[in-house]
């Protein structure tokens, strides 16, 4: 029986390199720097637009989200899209209800990983609508403008993910 390949991701020279060609081209082409949390509540105007859209147009926060589908809810959609494709051409693409490494840690129990990603999604966008912006606007596109703020928030992203992920998941593989 043959050994099933073992997934090799892209390389990262070539990851990053391309990310930040679709940087350049975003500001160059499009006049707007990258940028991803404004999709999330974009969104959910359109949505809520669906069910009560007089209640959304009296609300002033959604007063700036009104509108169709734009090019940050189209990159957004390409994160997604780009995503698999990475993962089909790495050969690392499977179907799993809990990651291998939470499994370690954690246990197998779909649930729990479905509540402990939920909470962790909800912090993270109260979080980016608080400071007003994700780590690829704030981080990546403040670092393309070498912005003081850009790369202290570059620092607390990578810094807040080390602390959490050592907290998470030291000592294992």
């Amino acid at each position: 029986m043959a050994d099933k390949p073992q997934p090799k991701g892209w390389n990262p020279y070539l990851a990053g390199s391309l990310a930040g060609i679709v940087a350049v081209l975003s500001v160059v082409i499009g006049k707007n720097f990258l940028g991803a949390s404004t999709t999330f509540a974009k969104s959910a105007c359109m949505v809520e637009s669906v069910f009560a859209k007089t209640h959304v147009q009296s609300l002033e926060y959604f007063q700036k989200f009104t509108g169709t589908i734009d090019w940050q809810w189209m990159f957004v959609f390409g994160i997604m899209i780009g995503s698999f494709i990475s993962a089909i051409t790495s050969n690392s693409f499977k179907w799993q209800n809990v990651p291998d490494m939470w499994n370690g840690r954690f246990g197998n129990s779909t649930a729990k990983r479905a509540v402990f990603a939920f909470i962790g999604g909800v912090i993270a966008i109260i979080g980016a609508r608080l400071a007003d912006g994700c780590p690829s606007g704030h981080g990546l596109s403040g670092i393309m403008q070498l912005s003081v703020s850009g790369f202290i928030a570059m620092i607390g992203f990578f810094g807040g993910g080390i602390v959490m992920a050592q907290l998470l998941y030291k000592g294992r593989k």
